[in-house]
């Protein structure tokens, strides 16, 4: 069966330490006045967010600041930010942290633009308009959400996390530089950097993965594997930050394409019903979901292995595998990654509702292999 392959990315993207201070230029040049800067109380109270305000006063480009993203940012936060950019008339957004502030920037863009509440767009493209720009700073080497199509927004009430994939949301213009990320504690570089690891290694083993994906996916996990523990032990070290902000970026090139699986799917809901890391959900997951996909597709991980550095010489597809799966396990113990979900406060009794939503969640369509709702209970329970 023929099929047309999209690619997705936003139109320009600057990377490399200092790139901060040419997002203001690239700003300046869309004849943008006022912008919205969404971000966190963290990233303001440590002073952070004043790198990028500099910034935007030497190009006289006003601004006013909403730090009420939570860590798995919810509708309310959307509504806020909303009311905010309607005050005060706002032509941009500029996020600015992690994964969080830019789901939070999306989902304010895309109903700035196309009305309604955030609830509506659930799915995938479900919306007709365009949202204003958004130029989308990066703090974490992780999520990759600063140039990727994914906006998750919690929705309080039904206590899950709505996975809304929509071209519209790609930002503007991703600023990844890598001197914003050196005061990362450790457990945040730990969290992020395996969430990048879990984009690379789900997009690589997609049914919708290309020879285009699978080359950044690859990528990704070799630099990943090579300076993820150089970059936990020391966070001073810009080159270990340097490449894995390289990492990040490609992982998010090739899952914004290839999508992802049920790591995601039902890391999703522990988010959503727990309020916990979206990070260390996934480091937690990721082992356990690639021992089901692997029975499915062993001869990716014959190359997931291999680009974790191991040797795989001599070895069958299913002992590369296991290789592959043994070499996830053991950095997430050498960065710090909790052991089992029950670390987290998950509990059994939920495990029946968390397999139910994720079967739902959008993420799962392109995994390996479609599971059952069994399936996905064992996974948890594995995972406990």
């Amino acid at each position: 069966m023929n099929k047309t392959y999209k690619f997705y990315m936003p139109s320009i993207n600057l990377m490399g330490p200092g790139s901060l201070k040419d997002a203001g230029e690239e700003i300046s040049s869309l004849g943008l006045k006022k912008a919205l800067i969404v971000t966190d109380k963290i990233l303001v109270e440590i002073g952070l967010v004043n790198e990028l305000t500099k910034v935007l006063v030497d190009n006289n480009i006003g601004y006013v600041i909403f730090d009420k993203t939570q860590p798995n940012p919810t509708v309310k936060n959307v509504e806020d930010g909303l009311a905010l950019l309607k005050e005060n008339n706002c032509d941009l957004i500029i996020s600015f942290g992690g994964g969080s502030p830019h789901d939070c920037a999306k989902g304010i863009g895309i109903v700035a633009s196309n009305g309604g509440s955030i609830k509506d767009y659930e799915g995938v493209n479900k919306s007709t308009k365009p949202m204003i720009p958004l130029v989308a700073i990066n703090t974490t080497a992780g999520t990759a959400s600063e140039m990727t199509r994914f906006c998750i927004i919690t929705d309080e009430d039904r206590h899950i996390k709505m996975a809304i994939v929509d071209y519209h949301t790609t930002p503007t213009i991703a600023v990844n530089d890598p001197l914003l990320m050196i005061n990362m504690p450790k457990s945040l570089t730990a969290a992020t950097g395996m969430d990048a690891l879990t984009h690379a290694i789900e997009a690589y083993v997609s049914t919708e993965a290309t020879p285009i994906t699978d080359t950044c996916a690859l990528m990704a996990i070799e630099l990943i594997s090579k300076y993820l523990r150089k970059a936990v032990k020391n966070g001073q070290d810009q080159e270990a930050r340097d490449k894995m902000a390289y990492a990040e970026f490609l992982a998010g090139m090739a899952f914004n394409n290839a999508s992802l699986g049920y790591v995601h799917a039902m890391a999703h809901q522990l988010g959503g019903f727990y309020d916990l890391p979206h990070g260390v959900c996934n480091a937690i997951l990721l082992p356990h979901v690639q021992e089901y996909n692997a029975k499915i597709v062993p001869e990716r991980f014959i190359d997931i292995a291999k680009a974790m550095g191991e040797n795989i010489e001599n070895l069958t597809p299913q002992e590369a595998s296991e290789r592959a799966i043994n070499s996830i396990r053991k950095l997430s113990l050498d960065i710090g990654i909790p052991s089992g979900l029950e670390e987290l406060g998950a509990k059994e009794e939920d495990i029946k509702t968390l397999s139910e939503n994720a079967l739902k969640d959008a993420c799962g369509l392109t995994n390996p292999k479609q599971a059952s709702l069994e399936d996905i209970m064992t996974i948890y329970k594995n995972a406990m």
